[in-house]
């Protein structure tokens, strides 16, 4: 596929369609868990057990996948290039590789932005993260932005991923004339850019596609019904990453926890609306005043001291008896609220309970995490992490602060250390120690027939140590 000025549009706004019965879903999803905003209309919230475990759950996403201010990949060469004569020096590339990477991100807004992105996967289901060259000069070669997904229309390709990205933004001229500075922009737009007027903004559509080598990138300016160009161009790996929480078979966008968790989400909020009223009439009653002639209801005060005229032999102003009890909505409520945060994964991905855990109870609440998490973990790694890892070396490559490295895992192969990436290599290192205690424990004949440089150089590569630490095969 390959997009031009005439036929970008029409493409996206069919794409726009096929989006729009999800619009509904996504605006509920956000107006039950993001605090309500000025002017947003949205529902009033009056429970914060949704907004308070969707916050925590993104916030446990950036720290066990891709932890700020800590490395959570590497680079390792690959077993034949590990085995061989220059595994040495090849092994302290990748490690000077991986530092100047790894201060990039430090230095720039990767965690603020990627927070922002993944609180969008776990409301909506479906996260975007533009990765972009910053420009010279700055502390970070890497510029991050999370698209909101107002923003952003998908489509799937062949791959299965999200690779064709649209992405429609208002901007006013001045901003035009910045972000695409090699656009011939029409007389009118830069004479409201320099006069000074009051700015109005016009609609820029940009669009990443896939190719044979890398992806193309269109962006046009739409002007009375027309596309203007405004940027062309090619990419070895797309600006745009896009990636879900889960999907269901033939659906193009992703299912995140609060969609799944939506019925209770609207129950308990409802529950605590009704609760909040009943509090009220417990608090100030509901009255009945018989009239008599001398009771004016309107001009009633329930307040301290105050005196209320009534005639002669009349009931006057008396009490109406609440029709019931509502103490069985606090029982309601909790169970709904334990869905909820069970659900969101609250009580799992948070810091335990009972902080005297023995190492059994830390290994299998470990072993737990990856269970809940091995699908989404391993949606998100092949969607997130390693195109967002192959886009920013594409950055530092073309500046000349990296070498030229293949991710194709047989000369370079990616690591990943992060926290939860940690579990199953502890997992396996676990059972290999296992046999390694059982073979000691047969005498020397069975321990003559391990390979215990083998077994080391397993260990170091399973539990993700640094390949610098040991030496080369041969010697």
């Amino acid at each position: 596929m390959s997009l031009t000025p005439e036929t970008l549009l029409p493409r996206y706004q069919a794409a726009l369609t096929r989006r729009r019965p999800w619009e509904s879903v996504w605006q509920e999803c956000y107006d039950h868990v993001l605090a309500e905003t000025p002017g947003s209309g949205g529902a009033m919230l009056y429970d914060a057990t949704a907004p308070d475990a969707a916050e925590q759950l993104a916030a446990s996403l950036l720290a066990e996948l891709t932890p700020p201010w800590s490395r959570w990949f590497g680079l390792a060469p690959s077993r034949e290039l590990a085995e061989g004569p220059q595994a040495a020096a090849a092994a302290a590339a990748l490690e000077q590789a991986v530092e100047t990477l790894q201060g990039h991100l430090d230095r720039s807004n990767f965690a603020v932005e990627m927070h922002q992105a993944f609180l969008d996967l776990v409301v909506a289901g479906t996260g975007v993260l533009l990765v972009e060259e910053a420009p010279p000069g700055g502390l970070s070669a890497l510029r991050f932005t999370a698209v909101p997904l107002r923003e952003a229309v998908l489509e799937e390709g062949a791959s299965g991923r999200l690779d064709t990205v649209y992405r429609s933004v208002r901007m006013d001229a001045a901003a035009i004339a910045v972000r695409y500075p090699r656009a011939v922009l029409p007389p009118g737009l830069l004479a409201e850019a320099e006069e000074g007027q009051e700015p109005r903004r016009h609609r820029v559509v940009e669009a990443v596609w896939p190719e044979r080598a890398g992806c193309g990138y269109l962006a046009v300016l739409e002007q009375d019904g027309r596309a203007l160009p405004l940027a062309e161009g090619r990419f070895l790996d797309s600006p745009f990453i896009a990636f879900r929480w889960m999907k269901a078979p033939g659906e193009a966008y992703g299912r995140g926890p609060v969609m799944k968790a939506l019925p209770d989400i609207r129950t308990a909020n409802k529950v605590v609306e009704l609760v909040l009223k009943n509090a009220s009439i417990a608090a100030t009653g509901i009255w009945q005043a018989e009239d008599d002639g001398v009771l004016n209801p309107a001009t009633i005060r329930l307040v301290p001291g105050a005196i209320i005229p009534k005639a002669p032999g009349s009931a006057g102003l008396t009490p109406l008896a609440a029709p019931g009890n509502f103490d069985i909505s606090q029982l309601v409520l909790d169970d709904l609220r334990a869905r909820i945060r069970s659900a969101l994964l609250a009580d799992r991905l948070g810091p335990p309970r009972n902080a005297a855990m023995t190492a059994t109870e830390v290994l299998e609440r470990s072993a737990e995490t990856a269970r809940l998490l091995g699908a989404t973990y391993g949606r998100l790694q092949a969607e997130l992490l390693t195109p967002l890892l192959a886009r920013c070396l594409a950055i530092l490559r073309r500046r000349g602060e990296v070498p030229p490295l293949l991710l194709d895992g047989r000369e370079v192969r990616l690591t990943y250390d992060s926290p939860l990436a940690r579990v199953q290599g502890r997992s396996d290192a676990a059972n290999t120690l296992l046999f390694l205690q059982a073979v000691a424990a047969l005498g020397a004949p069975a321990v003559a027939q391990v390979d215990l440089a083998a077994a080391t150089r397993y260990l170091a590569r399973t539990l993700a140590a640094p390949a610098g630490i040991l030496t080369p095969a041969k010697e």
